[in-house]
């Protein structure tokens, strides 16, 4: 009987971790393959739980120099424990310093090196930082100095990253075409990169018992709602959501803006209520905080529109969003904005509205879904179908599971029980 391709993968997220990308695909659908997924992390308090994993170890928790000195630890350990009788190949997500590690002791022991770019994280260490210091010109304390670090830092493995790490590395995965093709000019060759957009769980939405209801928020039962899920973090630009609810509101006057969702960063939220109050919206715009997936589902359904506004630019031009994906597979209208993959997705599907990345082209967008709702889900219906066939984890873990299997070579199993 053919033997499993065993991964050994490392993350720089806490475990149990929350991303569909690593715990949905690697951790239900790859195993299905014949693709197994030893993984190390980062500490957490949570419950320990393998989600599907062959294995998986995380760092201990503490002050943050001693836990980042438990997890370089314990990938060090992971990756000197590695050989080609224990793993097939080594992968690391996200992480150009501990990438440039793994590519030594994976040549040292002859193990395939793989790299999952799934954000341009030294490109956006490096606008923040700018940001940083734009807001502190002139001034001179700690925090313009810690940027100025952070700055240093983004462009050291920026260089790192692009001449050293991904021209070496056997393969290269990342969030979608545009970041295939940006990857590709700095010189890593087409056929070692593969693009791995993100994805839905449609098993998950499928099954009767966890089909959410519709929800409205509370006072808001009459109202046209928009609703919006997903992080708030400020360099989500989320202004532009808040200006096209003005326009909206010039002929529904009672239109409100429901944000399913938080911020990691403990001010962005107030700053953004800030903005809303400044364009006259106080009483039109609600956050919900963060919500279990179900009941944030909830009230995306009781909402009659959805928007997924990605801001335009470098480093969000190659993401790939998954707010836009959950609408479509929950058959709600949504409008969308042009960046690459949005496009791409509303297009293949026919089941939402595009716009430019302007207040007044989300305006119309949302528009033309509010003024007359029935229509609308009609159009939305499509949506399950496009996902389940192009953008569900099923399809897209079958196709993962092939490459990591050409990839390694030898005799590896295909789809198992």
């Amino acid at each position: 009987m053919a033997r499993p391709v065993r991964i050994l993968q490392l993350v720089p997220e806490p475990l149990p971790t929350f991303r569909a990308d690593v715990a949905t695909l690697f951790g239900k659908y790859l195993p299905r393959h014949g693709v197994q997924c030893h993984l190390v992390g980062k500490g957490s308090a949570a419950p320990a739980d393998n989600q599907g994993f062959a294995s998986s170890r995380r760092a201990r928790i503490g002050a943050r120099w001693k836990a980042e000195l438990s997890f370089l630890w314990l990938c060090l350990r992971a990756l000197l424990g590695a050989n080609r009788r224990s793993h097939d190949a080594v992968q690391v997500r996200d992480m150009v310093s501990i990438g440039l590690l793994a590519l030594l002791v994976a040549r040292m022991k002859g193990l395939p090196m793989m790299y999952w770019l799934s954000y341009l994280m030294s490109e956006g260490r490096i606008e923040r930082a700018q940001d940083e210091l734009a807001r502190l010109q002139g001034k001179r304390s700690v925090r313009r100095l810690r940027a100025l670090l952070v700055l240093a830092k983004g462009r050291a493995e920026r260089w790192l990253l692009y001449r050293v790490l991904l021209p070496r590395a056997d393969h290269v995965f990342v969030q979608s075409e545009a970041m295939a093709s940006l990857v590709a000019r700095h010189g890593v060759p087409a056929g070692r990169i593969s693009a791995v957009p993100m994805g839905v769980d449609m098993e998950a939405v499928a099954r009767p018992e966890a089909r959410p209801a519709a929800r409205s928020w509370p006072g808001w039962e009459a109202r046209p709602v928009v609703a919006y899920l997903g992080t708030l973090d400020r360099a989500r630009c989320l202004e532009r959501v808040l200006d096209a609810l003005v326009l909206v509101r010039r002929e529904l006057p009672h239109a409100s803006l429901l944000l399913i969702g938080g911020s990691p960063q403990q001010g962005d939220v107030p700053l953004l209520l800030g903005a809303a109050r400044e364009r006259g919206l106080a009483d039109a715009v609600q956050v919900t905080g963060w919500l279990p997936p179900a009941q944030a589902w909830e009230y995306l359904l009781g909402a009659q529109a959805a928007i997924s506004y990605v801001p335009r630019g470098a480093l969000y031009d190659v993401s790939s969003p998954t707010k836009l994906l959950e609408y479509l597979a929950l058959g709600m209208p949504c409008v969308g904005n042009d960046i690459p993959d949005q496009e791409a997705v509303l297009a293949a599907s026919g089941a939402g509205w595009l716009a430019a990345s302007t207040p007044q082209a989300m305006a119309e967008g949302l528009l033309a879904i509010l003024r007359d709702p029935q229509a609308a889900r009609e159009r939305a219906a499509a949506g399950p179908a496009y996902i389940e066939a192009a953008r569900s984890y099923r399809v897209l873990g079958a196709a993962v599971a092939q490459r990591y299997q050409n990839l390694v070579g030898g005799d590896h199993a295909g789809r198992i029980a």
